[in-house]
């Protein structure tokens, strides 16, 4: 898309169905235009794109009537977790029904012998922390937002605990999925592995509700640390912190976090949490396993950074001063709004292996000097992972234009150095063009037969991820 502008198709809800709704939910069958601008919305740089009804279901029988009367009728169906997504995965551009999962919030059982918690999808991940805090476990998955598990799953999140813990998909054991016929389907039990069948769970992982509707997630959970140490270093060049990330990983220091800011990151971070951290570019470090395992972590990484022209380390030992570093790192999307109130956020992703991460970031940093705009770079570098946000006027289509064609080059850049277009945000409208020079012509057209497969008359999030046609 070269405007911000939506191809809207629109499906509207025929009236018999919409009759049948109102006599099933009542006045949870909601099309006041306030609650649909709501879900009409996301993190994404697109306008507002309303459904034609909301309802908030409150358990998977619900689900099951609402998906049978949605596939009768082909009217779309979009489940919504927060809308935090950045790539306009909620965005309802055909219409339909968006099923909201804020009432769908418990968790079902902790079995913390096996390590594993199940919940229902609008859980969210603080609130499942919260939960199981006195087992002595916890659930690593923090990709910053104030995201729900259903849409953690949904768009294969991870964060910035990947580097030790991995992403969803390495941490979801099973799933309950409603299917466009509205059977209820368990992917798997909660054995530690299984060679049996097709592995449903992971290609529900990262679908982004266009296969089926997630009711239920079991997903792994850990022992806290003993020990938990966090640190900042600065380094004078962009390519010194990449570098130094670079090395500590072939060294195979098993560091837990570790998070990368450019110095227009680190301003606008000061700026919004009321830090007064050094402007240059920085890596904010976590360090997790025993006393003496910690140490001898810090040890490494101290010699790998200063090699590299890393500056003292700062460190934060309270758990609050760590809390106040980490939040503010979360907030960093929020803390680049305010570098120019009133523009428009458009925040792209991309994930290159290890050894070619400098080469990326420094190529993609020298793309953006004299943008119009103002712009930040973040990253979860540990895993080859990295954010660009581009701050436009929406007023002005030449910005949007030049976001993109950043963007266009960024992406493919990466995928040039055998990366992926998304190694976090997830494809959703505006990477949907890139999926062909990424895995191909024919995997697309394998994706497209899946897609058909579960999905027939093509209600499930209709034009995301995979085009209906070719």
């Amino acid at each position: 898309m070269d405007t911000l502008t939506l191809k809207i198709l629109h499906r509207a809800i025929p009236p018999d169905c919409a009759s049948e709704f109102r006599a099933l939910f009542g006045d949870r069958f909601i099309t006041s235009e306030a609650v649909r601008t709501h879900h009409g919305t996301d993190e994404s740089p697109y306008p507002v794109c309303p459904p034609d009804a909301v309802i908030f279901p409150h358990n998977e029988d619900e689900v099951v009537q609402i998906v049978r009367l949605c596939n009768r009728y082909k009217v779309p169906v979009i489940p919504f977790g927060i809308g935090s997504s950045l790539e306009g995965h909620v965005l309802p551009i055909q219409g339909g029904i968006t099923l909201d999962f804020t009432e769908m919030n418990r968790v079902l059982a902790i079995n913390a012998e096996d390590f594993t918690v199940t919940v229902q999808p609008g859980v969210i991940r603080t609130q499942l922390n919260d939960e199981i805090r006195d087992t002595g476990l916890f659930f690593p998955i923090d990709p910053g937002a104030h995201a729900s598990i259903g849409g953690m799953t949904a768009t294969r999140a991870s964060g910035t605990n990947a580097v030790r813990y991995g992403t969803m998909r390495e941490n979801v054991v099973s799933l309950k999925v409603v299917t466009a016929q509205g059977d209820i389907v368990r992917t798997a039990s909660r054995a530690r592995k299984s060679s049996s069948g097709y592995d449903l769970t992971h290609l529900y992982v990262g679908s982004e509700g266009t296969l089926g509707i997630i009711v239920e997630i079991t997903v792994r959970v850990y022992p806290r640390p003993e020990t938990i140490s966090a640190a900042i270093c600065n380094f004078p060049t962009l390519s010194d912190a990449v570098q130094s990330v670079v090395e500590i990983m072939q060294y195979g220091v098993p560091i837990a976090r570790v998070e990368f800011m450019d110095q227009h990151a680190v301003n606008a971070v000061n700026r919004h949490s009321k830090l007064g951290l050094k402007e240059t570019p920085l890596l904010l470090f976590e360090f997790h396993g025993s006393k003496t395992g910690v140490q001898e972590q810090i040890e490494a990484v101290q010699e790998i950074t200063q090699g590299n022209g890393g500056m003292d380390f700062q460190w934060a030992e309270r758990p609050e001063d760590r809390t106040r570093l980490w939040h503010a790192r979360h907030n960093s999307h929020y803390a680049g709004l305010q570098l120019r109130p009133g523009s428009r956020s458009v925040a792209t992703d991309v994930c290159v292996p290890i050894s070619r991460l400098a080469d990326c970031v420094t190529q993609t940093a020298a793309d953006l000097e004299g943008m119009p705009f103002p712009y930040t770079i973040v990253g979860h570098v540990g895993d080859g992972n990295f954010h660009v946000q581009m701050l436009i006027d929406p007023d002005k289509p030449e910005e949007w234009q030049k976001s993109e064609a950043i963007n266009h080059r960024l992406v493919h850049r990466a995928i040039a150095m055998d990366g992926t277009c998304s190694g976090e945000h997830g494809v959703g409208i505006h990477k949907m063009e890139f999926l062909k020079a990424e895995h191909g012509e024919a995997a697309l057209e394998l994706m497209r037969l899946i897609k058909h497969a579960y999905d027939p008359n093509n209600i499930f999030n209709p034009g995301k991820v995979i085009a209906w046609e070719a």
